[in-house]
């Protein structure tokens, strides 16, 4: 990685003196990331698309609340939303010019002033079970210990293997690994995604389909946040999208809105297009264990951001009939 990672201050003094310089030279543009491997592997991978169009990039790494408290469930925390508000200040007080986040980690409602610019291209959006001993779920047995740090993933493995004794699990993407290797787990859960563009990849024993588990909204997507008075930035991002994955995650994150958008709700929401249709599946559980899993599917003709709003609007109407309740948390 071929990255530079200053301070917010040094940032801002180095805006500060392009402005008096006579030299048309633009100062570079400045990306958000949280510190994590994973996190600058993805600024990284926007920064080097950003050079590759003749733009000068530095990034800025940070530590968010979400890093730093790993004694509790972000549940019980304040979210995803947690791994975001940091580099969000950033932006606001001029440190940054834009923000590169997992999108599932994004909250479903940006605060005033803030715009997803910016939608990249989806990796596998799949789980994946990692195991040093064992190489799929059913192969676990009666009573093994799974760890997740997803409620999602939670009442899912309930509804695939009831027996199953599953831990919490949180820390970065290396720190879980470890908590494994060192027999804390029988296996753990993490999304491929992150696994792939690490090169983990050989750490996959399996994935799941999303047919067993599906996926979290948003899930193997990144996307980028901007100030939404940044029109400059968003024109340059514009060439960047991509359409498909924009209007699949747009479909799911609406799920996830009309149901609450809430961490604390074990909720699950893909979208992939079959020709010029968009197939949409959603699923809701009880985070307590109690009750069955809800399911909801929809699909439709969609073109455009409002036909995948709507898509996933009438996917959580399906999943409220059934049973799943809108969350308040």
């Amino acid at each position: 990685m071929h990255a530079s990672i200053g301070c917010c201050a040094d940032v801002s003094e180095h805006h500060e003196q392009v402005k008096t310089l006579s030299s048309p030279s633009p100062s570079p543009l400045v990306i958000a990331t949280r510190e994590s491997r994973l996190a600058l592997w993805q600024a990284a991978h926007v920064q080097a698309l950003l050079e590759q169009r003749g733009h000068r990039v530095r990034l800025l790494g940070m530590s968010t609340k979400g890093d730093q408290i790993l004694d509790r469930s972000l549940s019980k925390v304040g979210g995803k939303g947690l791994f975001v508000k940091e580099l969000e200040v950033a932006l606001e007080e001029g440190c940054a010019d834009l923000a590169v986040h997992s999108l599932k980690d994004v909250p479903m409602d940006l605060p005033e002033g803030f715009a997803l610019a910016c939608v990249l291209e989806r990796e596998d959006p799949r789980d994946a079970f990692v195991s040093v001993h064992y190489a799929a779920l059913a192969d676990l047995p009666q009573g093994a210990v799974v760890g997740t740090s997803s409620l999602r993933r939670v009442v899912l493995l309930r509804a695939l293997r009831p027996d199953l004794r599953i831990e919490p699990l949180r820390g970065n993407l290396d720190t879980r690994l470890r908590k494994l290797d060192e027999g804390r787990f029988d296996a753990i859960v993490l999304a491929a995604a992150g696994l792939k563009r690490l090169g983990l990849g050989a750490r996959i024993r399996s994935v799941f389909e999303p047919a067993e588990m599906l996926p979290a909204a948003g899930q193997g997507a990144l996307g980028i946040e901007v100030r939404s008075v940044r029109q400059d930035l968003i024109d340059t991002l514009a060439p960047m999208m991509h359409q498909a994955t924009w209007l699949a995650t747009a479909a799911e994150r609406a799920v996830s809105r009309a149901m609450g958008g809430s961490c604390s709700m074990p909720l699950a929401a893909f979208a992939r297009f079959d020709g010029e249709y968009l197939q949409l599946g959603a699923a809701w559980g009880d985070a307590d264990g109690g009750g069955a899993l809800v399911t909801a599917r929809g699909a439709g003709a969609v073109a455009d951001l409002a036909g995948a709003q709507h898509l996933g609007e009438l996917v959580a109407v399906k999943l409220r009939d059934g049973g799943a309740r809108y969350s308040t948390g």
